[in-house]
Formats: structure tokens, sequence, C-alpha cells
């Protein structure tokens, strides 16, 4: 019996480790173009390892286009959403969860329904709306949404939190006369921790690396994020996949490491929200 379940252990690791590496791979291939120089791309058989490390390739990747401006642009639409997720599905998520109100219940239902609905259908009629405000081509579109609701998956999950913190929180708190909104900020904001982490880091992963999104609104060099900013490296016949390579090390770096800093806070904010309905 010890043998088998030391046998099983030991294969349970063994495709635990393979599928860590086929996960890891893509990155670790990115790193490799990244140092490496042109003319070593396309050979056969392709080299794992680089025969010269190529570090000027990250300076030329950074210096060839203005990198900074659009690190600046990235950055201003992550923060601002961040802010905007956190503070409107939670205002949502307090009042699906801690008021009592008609058609609460049947309200929320209507709104889960938003999760069966992707951005490629709601992309045009985006798009059109914000033509007709005069605010495509900006950082608008961008952020703005983020503080209309904040998006359905994050209210769902922090009401899920939120219905497990006691009511008894909320009577003691009321017969102190405070009111909704002091309940929500003094003492369920504090308590939700862990799920606003959630949500800050998912809003964080979600807008610092999209595409879609910036590619559909912006259309001017100097508005944008660098994921469009990684697309001047191809061109109409060729590529400069070396340098692109490069710079998306770079972009990446940030987050990795928002999730190595935060994955404990993630872990716990999944396992505190759980299912209750």
């Amino acid at each position: 019996m010890k043998l088998r379940a030391f046998a099983g252990r030991l294969a349970l690791y063994v495709i635990l480790s393979l599928g860590g590496l086929l996960f890891v791979f893509p990155f670790y291939w990115m790193l490799r173009t990244a140092f490496m120089g042109m003319d070593g791309l396309f050979q056969i058989p392709p080299a794992f390892v680089p025969k010269s490390f190529e570090l000027d390739n990250f300076v030329e990747a950074l210096s060839s286009n203005p990198f900074g401006r659009y690190f600046w642009n990235s950055t201003v639409v992550t923060v601002l959403s961040i802010a905007g997720v956190v503070l409107s599905s939670s205002l949502c998520a307090y009042s699906f969860s801690r008021i009592s109100w008609t058609g609460r219940d049947k309200v929320f239902g209507f709104i889960l329904t938003g999760l069966m609905l992707p951005f490629f259908v709601v992309m045009i009629p985006h798009f059109l709306g914000w033509k007709f405000l005069h605010l495509t081509d900006t950082l608008v579109p961008l952020i703005a949404p983020a503080w209309f609701g904040g998006g359905v998956f994050n209210i769902f999950l922090l009401r899920q939190f939120f219905l497990t913190i006691p009511r008894d929180m909320d009577e003691a708190a009321k017969m102190d006369g405070a009111g909704h909104f002091r309940i929500y900020w003094n003492i369920i904001m504090p308590i939700s921790k862990q799920s606003l982490i959630v949500i800050g880091m998912l809003t964080f992963l979600a807008n610092w690396n999209d595409y879609l999104a910036p590619m559909v609104f912006i259309s001017s060099e100097k508005n944008y994020t660098l994921m469009l900013g990684l697309t001047l490296f191809q061109g109409t016949y060729s590529a400069q996949w070396h340098l692109m390579m490069a710079a998306t090390a770079i972009i990446v770096l940030p987050s990795l490491i928002v999730f190595l800093i935060g994955q404990r806070y993630f872990v716990e904010g999944i396992a505190m929200s759980g299912v209750k309905g």
C-alpha cells in the first residue's frame, strides 16, 4: 500500500512538472528570442540557447519608439480603471447584498446574464456611442466603463463575499447612528481587503495586457498603450521579432511582479468569497 501510494504521488509530481514546463516554455522562448540577433531566429534546427546574448536589443527596442509615452498611457488607464472598478463594483455589491429592496434578487439575476455577452458582441455599439460623444482616439473609452458598475463578474465576486459578513455588524452600526455609506466605508470595505485585492489584480492584468479595446478606440500613436506599441515592430513585409520580444519581456515584468506579490491575497480572496447564493 505504501509503495502504491508513493508511485501515485510520484506520477502526480511528474505530470504536474511536465505541465509546468509546458506553460513556462512560451515565456522561455520569448526570453530566448529577446536575447538573439535577427540572423539566428530562423536557423534550422533552432537554437534553444543563444550563441551570444544581445543586450542591445532591449535598448534598441525601447528607444526605437516612444515607449515612455505608451507606458504612461497604460499606467493612467490601469490605475484609474482599478480605482473605478474597486469603488463602483463594491457599491453595487453592497446594494445587492446588504440592502433589502423590492426585486433585488431578480435584478441581480438579470445583470448576471451580462456574463454571457463577450466584448465582441458590444464592441460596435460601444464604438458608435463613444464616436457620437466625440471621445474616440482618447483614453476615456478605456477608463470610463470601470466607473459605471466595474463589471458583472466583479460585482458577483464581491457580493458573494459580502453575504458571508454577519448582519449583526450592520445592526450594531445602525444602533450607533451609522448610515449605509458609513457601514459600507468603515465596516464592509476594511473587512473585504482580500476580495478587493483580487478585484484589483484581475483589473490590472486585464487592462495592462488589453489589446482589443485600445485597437478599437485608439487611432493616433500618441495615445497608444503598450500593447499597441508592440505592433509597430511588425511591418507589411517583415517583423523585428527580436526587438518585439525584448519589449514584450519588459512589459510583462509588472504583471509578474504584481502576481508574485499578491498571489497569497488572490488565493485567500477567492477562497473567502465562496459560492453562497
